[in-house]
C-alpha cells in the first residue's frame, strides 16, 4: 500500500524572502570582515606627559635635581671661612690709612715743634734761654708731645682696624647667609620639580584621555559601519522567521554600544564599570 505524504509549504512570497536572504547572506559572509578597523587602539602620550617623565628622569630625581646649589653653598661657605679668624680683616683695611696716618703725624709734628720753638722764644724772653729752667720746660712739652703723638697715631690705627674688623665681619655674615640661602633652594628644588612633573601629568593625561575618547568613537563609528549589513539582514530574517511562523518576533541586536566617547572623556563612568566595559569588548570583538 502506497504512503501519501502531505507536506505543508510555505507561501511563495515566503519563500521568495527566504531565497532572497540566502543570496544576501551567502554574498555577505563571503569575504571576510576587516576587523582591524574597529580594533581597539592606545592614544600616544601627549607632549605634557612626555615632558613630566623627561622632567622626572632628568632633572626631578637623584642629586642632579640640587646639586649646583649645594656646590654654590659650599663655595659660600668655603668664602666666609676664609673672613674669620685673627687676620680677617685685613683685606678690608684701607690702601690709603697709611697714608692718612702719615700726614697726620707730620702735621701734627710740625704743630709741637712750633711750640717747641714757642717755648724757646719765652726762655729768651725771660733770660733763660739755655738755661735749666729752658730744659726742664723743652723736656716736659716733649714728653707729653710724644704721648699725644702716640695716642693719635694709635687712636687712628685702632680706627682702621675697627671699621676693616666690622666690614670682615659683614662680609662673613653675607657669605653666611648666602650659603644657608642656596641650602634652603637645594631643599625646596626637589619639591618644585615634583610639582611641575604632576602639573605637566596632570594636564597630559586630561589631553591623552580626549585623544582617547577620539580614537574610542571613531572605533564604535567603524564597528557600527562594518556590522551594519550584519543587523539589517539579522532584522530581516527575524522579520521572515516571523511572518513563516504567523508569531511576533523580537529582534536582538547583536552590537551593542559602548560608552560615549563623552561619559569616556568626563570620566563618568566608574573603574568598576569601565573595566567590565572594556572586558565586554573584548569578547565581543572576540565573537565578531
Amino acid at each position: 500500500m502506497a504512503v501519501q505524504q502531505t507536506q505543508a509549504l510555505p507561501p511563495q512570497y515566503v519563500e521568495d524572502l527566504q531565497k532572497d536572504l540566502g543570496t544576501q547572506l551567502t554574498a555577505l559572509t563571503a569575504a571576510p570582515l576587516d576587523t582591524s578597523r574597529f580594533a581597539p587602539q592606545v592614544a600616544a602620550q601627549d607632549a605634557a606627559q612626555t615632558s613630566a617623565y623627561n622632567l622626572a628622569t632628568t632633572q626631578g630625581q637623584g642629586i642632579g635635581a640640587f646639586q649646583p646649589y649645594i656646590s654654590q653653598a659650599g663655595a659660600y661657605d668655603t668664602s666666609a671661612a676664609g673672613l674669620s679668624g685673627a687676620g680677617a680683616y685685613q683685606p678690608f683695611m684701607s690702601p690709603y690709612q697709611q697714608d692718612v696716618i702719615d700726614a697726620t703725624l707730620a702735621e701734627y709734628d710740625t704743630q709741637a715743634a712750633q711750640g717747641l720753638a714757642g717755648i724757646g722764644q719765652q726762655a729768651a724772653m725771660s733770660g733763660n734761654l739755655g738755661g735749666g729752667r729752658e730744659g726742664v720746660m723743652r723736656s716736659q712739652y716733649q714728653n707729653k708731645s710724644d704721648m699725644n703723638r702716640a695716642l693719635l697715631q694709635s687712636g687712628l690705627l685702632q680706627q682702621g682696624f675697627t671699621q676693616a674688623n666690622q666690614l670682615g665681619n659683614q662680609a662673613f655674615n653675607q657669605q653666611m647667609q648666602l650659603g644657608q640661602n642656596q641650602q634652603g633652594l637645594a631643599s625646596l628644588t626637589p619639591s618644585l620639580y615634583q610639582q611641575d612633573i604632576s602639573t605637566l601629568g596632570s594636564a597630559g593625561a586630561g589631553q591623552q584621555a580626549q585623544a582617547q575618547a577620539l580614537l574610542d568613537a571613531q572605533r564604535e563609528t567603524n564597528r557600527l559601519e562594518a556590522y551594519e549589513p550584519y543587523e539589517r539582514l539579522g532584522y530581516q530574517g527575524q522579520g521572515v522567521a516571523s511572518i513563516a511562523s504567523g508569531a511576533p518576533g523580537q529582534y536582538q541586536s547583536m552590537v551593542q554600544p559602548n560608552p560615549t566617547p563623552l561619559q569616556t572623556a568626563l570620566g563618568i563612568a566608574s573603574v568598576g564599570g569601565g573595566l567590565l566595559g572594556n572586558y565586554g569588548d573584548f569578547l565581543r570583538g572576540q565573537k565578531a
